[in-house]
């Protein structure tokens, strides 16, 4: 599934194509790496929404980390969620947006545990003459569109409305009561 985003800026044009992404770890498989092919030129990220445990975890501690990059200074690993069923099944992570390769561990617990976001793509929407294209048509679309507005007089609407309500009201009055199942009342 692919979704597509266009941003337009003065100096750039891209086109945001993010993909549904998922994995899964576990006692036989603890580890997973995401990783795009050397000859891609676009940039690349991934943005992790969600780490939940599957339906056939134990009730135990399942805790997953990002691995540091091989060639990175950084030596700790980084805990990005610590589930437990009876406790915390599910963990959303909002704004988690990570540059590849990433390597994800179940350091402990034995699963399956899923991780789930979006593999996000930023392409060149077009190139120079297509821009030059595009803005020309946004300018006739926009004065064609401002030809075909009208805007309606606001001084004679809101005098037909108060004689509409004031109409309304004079004939609400002289139905007062009927309807209503009201005996009227009795002489005594």
């Amino acid at each position: 599934m692919a979704l597509e985003n266009s941003t337009n800026d003065s100096c750039r044009s891209e086109r945001t194509i993010a993909l549904v992404w998922g994995c899964e770890l576990t006692k036989e498989a603890p580890t997973y790496t995401f990783e795009v092919p050397d000859d891609w030129s676009y940039e690349q990220q991934l943005a992790l929404r969600t780490v939940c445990l599957g339906e056939k975890a134990k009730d135990e501690f399942h805790v997953v980390e990002i691995l540091p990059p091989k060639d990175s200074k950084e030596s700790a690993p980084v805990c990005i969620a610590n589930l437990k069923l009876s406790v915390l099944p599910m963990v959303a992570s909002l704004g988690f947006d990570l540059n590849p390769p990433v390597t994800f561990r179940l350091k402990s617990g034995s699963g399956p545990v899923y991780l789930a976001g979006q593999h996000l793509t930023a392409v060149n929407a077009w190139n120079d003459s297509e821009e030059e294209e595009e803005s020309s048509g946004d300018e006739e679309m926009e004065e064609s569109s401002k030809e075909s507005i009208k805007i309606p007089d606001i001084k004679h609407s809101s005098v037909a409305a108060k004689k509409k309500t004031g109409v309304a009201a004079q004939e609400q009055s002289q139905t007062k009561g009927a309807g209503r199942g009201r005996k009227p009342a009795s002489k005594k």
